[in-house]
């Protein structure tokens, strides 16, 4: 009976040790798995590429382009390892070699054909951007001819809506079959994205077993996250709060974005025709003033709409700036300036300016804008309004407006000019119609060279600068926060790349 109770617990404790062994490696193994979580602002409710606006599987690592905007905001390689044109309108691709879907479909020039024609289909916005008339598959080579010529044809590519996937599979808002380092595991609209490592990508495999890329637009409850642990990088954390981050080890990243904020004059106004009357309010902006107080040093003066730095972006002249400049400028215009004073033909000087709150230092900027004007005796009347793009294509009852718009997000110059400048462009709300420009931004749409496009567009960005056509305010910063195990992440001005092959933590 003994030698039976001895065997026994023998038995038992032998369970217990494979059982504890097991166990321990079970946690030693979750420990040693190379994931993270990404905590990103804006939700998706569709993983459909070519429909997406959030750009999910891009930024996810799930899918990718034909050709990749650099932080030097110069077109990269990425799917398509090269591409030529003579006369910008007929294009030949060479699609990259040995590359598959997650599926383990060969990526050749007929599915990149196909991917593209269904977005072409699903999309007005990206048939509109890609002004396509035919395409011509042939092994890895994809012809390709625009309706006109369109020499930044390949910098429309770099859209994340233009993402290749393979158009045969079903459910492509659920789970797209992309060709990134990524694929996907499971996705709740509106909540989280899960993602596992891809062992057979074309640029060697991902450092990061798997991630998951999850949604909440509250600021707040983003850091929470990190500082709880749930998190391990979250996009645009409370700037108040980044102080405190720092404290607990948190990293922040601030880089320039290319987004720019602007003043838009409105050339029917019978002011803000006046050159002079637009540098006059140029020169009450105060931007150091509205950088550091206002989005608290996380942005950058402009002095044109894209980054210095940017290939496209001249030198710009200093300008004389404050109260006395402004007397000047409206001296020069022919307005009376007496005793502090600022009057036209006698009459107090009334002006109309929009804003909006989605980007809510706007309105706090138009603020410190009226209070400038006001010691000139300049009445300011503030108008918010819900949805500024409406509201400036339907009226012209205003003198200027604040607007913000990412203006170079392909890394070519003639999408912002020609949207902003040219007569019936799409983004034209103040009515210039200014030759000289228009002549120029002609000339930049016909040329295909890359250096020599870049020049044209500095000569068109200098007649901006010098008639003060906008008034550019500042770039504000992508604010990322991320744990201190986070390794190799980078914070893009582009934001279209985040969930990288080289994106890792620490084991």
């Amino acid at each position: 009976m003994f030698r039976y109770f001895k065997s026994i617990l023998i038995l038992l404790t032998t369970i217990f040790l494979l059982v504890g062994c097991s166990q321990s490696s079970s946690k030693e193994k979750e420990k040693s798995s190379k994931e993270l979580t990404l905590l990103f602002n804006f939700p998706t409710n569709t993983l459909d590429p070519h429909l997406d606006t959030n750009y999910t599987i891009v930024r996810a690592g799930v899918g990718e382009t034909l050709v990749k905007i650099s932080e030097q905001q110069k077109i990269e390689p990425w799917l398509a390892e090269e591409w030529k044109s003579k006369d910008g309108k007929n294009w030949t691709f060479k699609i990259r070699e040995g590359v598959t879907f997650h599926n383990g479909k060969k990526v050749d020039a007929q599915a990149v054909k196909a991917s593209l024609e269904r977005a072409i289909n699903d999309s007005p916005s990206v048939q509109a951007a890609l002004k396509i008339s035919k395409m011509k598959a042939d092994g890895q080579l994809l012809t390709i001819q625009t309706e006109e010529v369109f020499p930044q044809f390949p910098s429309e590519l770099v859209h994340p809506n233009t993402a290749i996937v393979d158009v045969d599979e079903k459910d492509i808002d659920k789970r797209p079959i992309g060709t990134g380092p990524f694929k996907i595991s499971s996705f709740e609209p509106g909540v989280e994205l899960k993602v596992e490592r891809f062992e057979k990508y074309w640029d060697g495999k991902a450092k990061l077993e798997k991630a998951t890329f999850a949604f909440n637009e509250d600021a707040n409850a983003r850091k929470m996250a990190l500082q709880s642990g749930d998190a391990d990088i979250i996009f645009r954390p409370p700037v108040e709060n980044l102080e405190k981050l720092k404290e607990e080890n948190v990293k922040i990243e601030s880089v320039p974005s290319l987004r720019t904020h602007q003043l838009f004059y409105n050339m029917k106004s019978s002011y803000m025709k006046d050159e002079n009357v637009r540098k006059a309010m140029d020169a009450l902006i105060d931007r150091k003033e509205i950088v550091e107080h206002i989005l608290n040093g996380h942005a950058v003066e402009a002095k044109g709409p894209f980054l210095a730095g940017s290939p496209f972006a001249p030198s710009y002249e200093e300008k004389e700036s404050g109260i006395e400049a402004a007397k000047q400028y409206f001296s020069n215009a022919g307005f009376q300036v007496e005793d502090g004073k600022v009057t036209k033909d006698r009459k107090a000087v009334r002006l109309k300016v929009l804003t909006y709150a989605s980007r809510p230092e706007l309105p706090l900027i138009v603020q410190i804008l009226q209070s400038k004007a006001k010691e000139l005796g300049i009445e300011m009347s503030i108008q918010q309004v819900e949805n500024i793009d409406e509201y400036l294509a339907a009226n012209d009852d205003w003198d200027f407006a604040t607007y913000s718009s990412v203006t170079a997000p392909r890394g070519d110059a003639a999408y912002f000019l020609n949207a902003t400048y040219m007569p019936n462009g799409a983004l034209n709300y103040a009515s210039i119609n200014h030759p000289e420009l228009t002549a120029s931004i002609q000339q930049l749409n016909q040329t295909v060279d890359v250096n020599e496009r870049n020049n044209l567009a500095k000569k068109a960005l200098k007649i901006i600068d010098q008639k003060t056509l906008h008034s550019f305010i500042l770039h504000p910063n992508i604010i990322v926060a991320y744990r201190d195990g986070v390794k190799n992440w980078v914070t893009s001005k582009s934001e279209y790349y985040m969930l990288t092959k080289d994106l890792d933590v620490e084991g």
